[in-house]
Formats: C-alpha cells, structure tokens, sequence
C-alpha cells in the first residue's frame, strides 16, 4: 500500500504569554492507503496537534517549525487558497469528540450534508447518506436542527458529513468521548465499518486502549511532541518497548490483576518550551540511565517498529 500520509520529524509551537511552547518536537508518522491507525498518549502528548496540522487547522498563535507534512504526495505546509480547501473537503474528512458542537446550528441537517456532498446530490442522496450511518428516521433527522438531536444522532451526522465527499483519509479525535457508555462502541464500530467499505483510512486519536486495540492495525504512541513508539497494535500492546507505552498499559483500565489497583505513571507530562535535548520521558522513566537526560535518543527499528529510546534494543520483545 502507498503512503497516504507521511510527517517527518514535524515541529510545531505555540506563542503564549509565557513564552514558547512546544506541541510537536520532531513527530513522524506514516498512514498507507486503507489503514486504520490509532494515536494514544496522555494529554500534552501532541496527539490532537498533529491531527489538527494534517489539515493546516491549527490555530493563529500556531507556529510552524522544521520538517516534512505530506498528505496524498502534496505538501501541506504549501498549500493555499483553493487547494487548501480542496484538501480540507475532499482529502480529509474529521469527526470531532463534540457533535453537536461541530454541526452548524443555524442550519437544518439536509442543507448542512448537500453542502459537503457533489454538486448535484439532492434529498435521495441526503436520505441515502442518513441511512448509510444507521440512522432509521433519516426524512426527519434531514428536516432537523442540530439541537433537536440525541448526541448519538448528530455523531452519525457528524460521521456521514466526514465521509459526504469520500475523502481519503478520516481524522477521529476522540469520537466517543461525549456519548453514552452503552452506544461508544456501536459508533466506533459503525466509523471502522465505514471506511473499510468506503477504502478509507482512518487515524484515531483516543485514551480509551481498548478502543485502539479493537479498531486499529498499527498504534502510534506519543509523548512530548514525538511518536516514540509505532508498530503493529497486537504486537505493541502485548510487548512494549518503550518504557513509556509499558508505563500507558499498566495505567489503563482494565489491566490491573484481580483485587489490584491501576498503577499510575508518577510525575506529570512535560511543557517543552523548545527542543528536548534528552527524553522527554527520563523523570518519569523506572528504566532510565545517565545517557537519557544528556542525550536526544534518535528512532531506530526494533521488531519491525519504530521505537524512541536509548534502551531500545536490550528491551527488544523475544523472538516467537
């Protein structure tokens, strides 16, 4: 499969009051055609600041640094006026964690999705679209307003809206952050089920880990603005490298022993204000050693995945 997406060492940082702050310090990451890719970490991982740079829609105070940001053989970084939009309508479609907050509330749900299909598309399509993402009354759920809507119902809109023009590449920040534990994972299911049928790839962006290891092929796990550990989903989330990705799995959910507690990650994530020149993750690692804090650890290839850290490959999984 071709590289759909490909960052390479990106640096991104935001002007505030305080001084610099650095959102992304060097991230790579590549999407092929038809993968379904998740990225975890904490917040202040740099997780929803690659997925906003995807589409060139970080905010004003957002400063672009070095590196690369190719989506479908096109510099992002380059574009302007109508091949932006272009992008942003018919390469890339988002789904964001608040529906309702995403739609437009002036506007009845029909006018919102013709807007965003080909030119031509009439009610048919419309009803078509509704019917796609599971929603039954689609005649009425066209004629409403998105206040009027469950939030399981304007996420499917928000979902049919994301795949209207049949973009290539789907952006899923935290889909199901605001709805009803009982219908998280019918939403999820019915995005992945979506772009598979529609030969979309997807990146979604969740601390649920869970959700990540259900949806996705490959995991990209970030910290302090890098990817520091991407591979198979499975074979990540069985036998970490990272000392990062090990400490994320003994945090989640769901993996403490019977009658065990979640065993937190000590300290809190950092705030860079410029290039981390040791890892990032070195006060809060249990397996650091001096060369952490005095040196960048640069990426290298350990069981075919990209791991961040000067301990990577005595920490190698064991051959099958």
């Amino acid at each position: 499969m071709n590289a759909l997406v490909a960052i390479s060492d990106l640096v991104v940082d935001f002007r505030t009051r305080q001084g610099p702050v650095r959102a992304l310090d060097g991230a790579s990451l590549a999407v092929r055609e038809g993968e379904k890719v998740g990225l975890v970490g904490e917040s202040g991982s740099g997780k929803s600041t690659l997925a906003m740079a995807l589409g060139r829609l970080l905010p004003p105070n957002a400063e672009w640094g070095s590196g690369e940001l190719m989506v479908a053989g096109v510099s992002v970084r380059d574009l302007e006026g109508a091949a932006l939009r272009r992008l942003r309508s018919h390469t890339l479609g988002y789904v964001f964690q608040d529906p309702i907050g995403t739609l437009d509330p002036t506007m009845r749900v029909a006018r919102q999705l013709a807007a965003v299909m080909e030119a031509g598309a009439g009610a048919a399509d419309v009803s078509s679209l509704l019917a796609d993402v599971g929603l039954q009354d689609h005649h009425r759920i066209a004629r409403s307003y998105p206040h009027e809507l469950s939030g399981g119902m304007a996420q499917r809109v928000s979902i049919a809206m994301a795949l209207a023009a049949n973009p290539k590449l789907i952006v899923a920040d935290e889909p199901t952050a605001s709805l009803d534990a009982s219908i998280r994972g019918q939403i999820l299911d019915l995005l992945v089920s979506l772009c598979a049928a529609h030969g979309t790839a997807l990146v979604l962006l969740s601390h649920d880990l869970r959700a990540i290891a259900h949806c996705c092929d490959r995991v990209a796990v970030m910290y302090g603005g890098r990817t520091v550990e991407v591979g198979a989903t499975a074979e990540v989330f069985a036998e970490p490298v990272h000392p990062y990705t090990e400490a994320l799995l003994r945090a989640a959910p769901g993996q403490e022993r019977l009658g065990g507690r979640i065993e937190p990650i000590p300290g809190l994530p950092p705030i860079l204000t410029g290039r981390a020149e040791g890892c990032a993750f070195e006060p809060r690692c249990r397996h650091r050693i001096d060369a952490c804090a005095l040196a960048r650890p640069e990426s290298s290839e350990i069981a075919a995945r990209q791991v961040i850290c000067h301990r990577a490959e005595e920490r190698r999984p064991a051959a099958p």
